[in-house]
């Protein structure tokens, strides 16, 4: 693809809204994402959580019921949690909202890639197990469903 294409692309999200944009042409293609440059890579230690809006601690329901394997969400992959896109944005998710299968849930960056979680089951929100910006292995369960 030409750079100055890409160089063009670039210049035209930064006058958007948009926050990702993956663009194919034959056998080549570009993914360009905003805002992701200014945090945190992937550590396997646990570092602190990222100064972010008021969305970094896990939130639990008022009386939840015992948790049950099928009514976890679960990383699918090792990485860093975020429960927004950029550390401006709101969180995808919050305790008590009502989600769709399908629904982007949060991200998980890996090799500086930011892989957007769905959603696998349509349910309430009641519990999110994991803090912004922190480090979650495979299959560590992240949201939990009602």
């Amino acid at each position: 693809m030409d750079i100055r294409k890409v160089k063009k692309i670039i210049e035209l999200i930064e006058q958007s809204d948009i926050s990702e944009i993956e663009i194919k042409e034959g056998e080549e293609s570009v993914r360009i994402i905003r805002g992701y440059g200014r945090q945190p890579v992937a550590t396997y230690a646990p570092a602190p959580a990222p100064a972010y809006a008021d969305h970094g601690a896990p939130q639990q329901a008022e009386a939840a019921a015992p948790v049950k394997a099928e009514d976890l969400v679960t990383s699918p992959m090792v990485g860093t949690f975020y429960r927004a896109s950029s550390p401006t944005a709101k969180p995808f998710v919050e305790v008590g909202q009502e989600i769709k299968v399908g629904d982007i849930i949060c991200i998980v960056e890996a090799m500086k890639m930011m892989n957007q979680i769905e959603a696998d089951k349509a349910g309430t929100i009641t519990a999110i197990h994991v803090e912004n910006g922190e480090p979650v292995e495979f299959d560590q369960p992240l949201f939990s469903i009602g």
